[in-house]
């Protein structure tokens, strides 16, 4: 399996976009590895995770960021891929820390539950764990460490998405547009403002 760095990434964003390139999102930068390793003939597999993390990372994006009625889920919108693409680009304490986090957490849940690792949980058995680590104000001091990856997690969930076409079109982000003439702001946000 070929990795893909930061210099063969930049170099696949330049020849898909040109000039465009230097706008890309993070995702979009995850998109241009993912053509690469396609075009290469490569199959399109993680490079950092293995198959139980990729698969529990998978799912504990969803559960982070689920599909609604306004838009897919963190999965729909490539931000396991993403996550991936910023391991492989990383230092090795953020691997070390996103590997350490993922096994600590089939830990706690094989403690809790019987046995079961995260993903042979219960919904309910899920909740549970991740409740305790979702609030750092509430959560147990033995559950710290939990409490950092899970934050560092759910950091990495929301960049990946709310760079994606699909978060951004979740936030109905309307700038990068072009604006033929500028009149000055609008009277009513001056007024909103005390600057009338």
């Amino acid at each position: 399996m070929t990795k893909v760095n930061r210099r063969e990434a930049i170099a696949t964003m330049t020849a898909l976009t040109g000039a465009a390139a230097l706008t890309l999102t993070p995702h979009e930068i995850a998109r241009a590895a993912r053509h690469r390793a396609e075009t290469a003939g490569l199959p399109q597999v993680p490079q950092f995770f293995d198959d139980h993390e990729w698969q529990t990372l998978r799912l504990l994006v969803d559960i982070i960021l689920p599909r609604d009625q306004r838009s897919g889920s963190a999965t729909d919108a490539g931000v396991p891929q993403f996550i991936d693409f910023v391991m492989m680009d990383g230092g090795e304490d953020r691997r070390t820390a996103m590997r350490g986090g993922l096994a600590w957490l089939d830990t706690e849940c094989r403690e809790r539950f019987d046995g079961k690792t995260f993903r042979e949980c219960t919904e309910s058995e899920r909740a549970a764990v991740l409740d305790d680590i979702a609030y750092p104000d509430r959560a147990p001091a033995h559950l710290s460490h939990g409490v950092r990856w899970f934050t560092s997690l759910r950091n990495f969930t929301a960049s990946g998405f709310w760079s994606s076409k699909m978060g951004v079109d979740d936030l109905q982000y309307m700038g990068n547009t072009a604006l033929p003439e500028w009149t000055g702001c609008p009277p009513e946000q001056l007024r909103k403002l005390g600057l009338d």
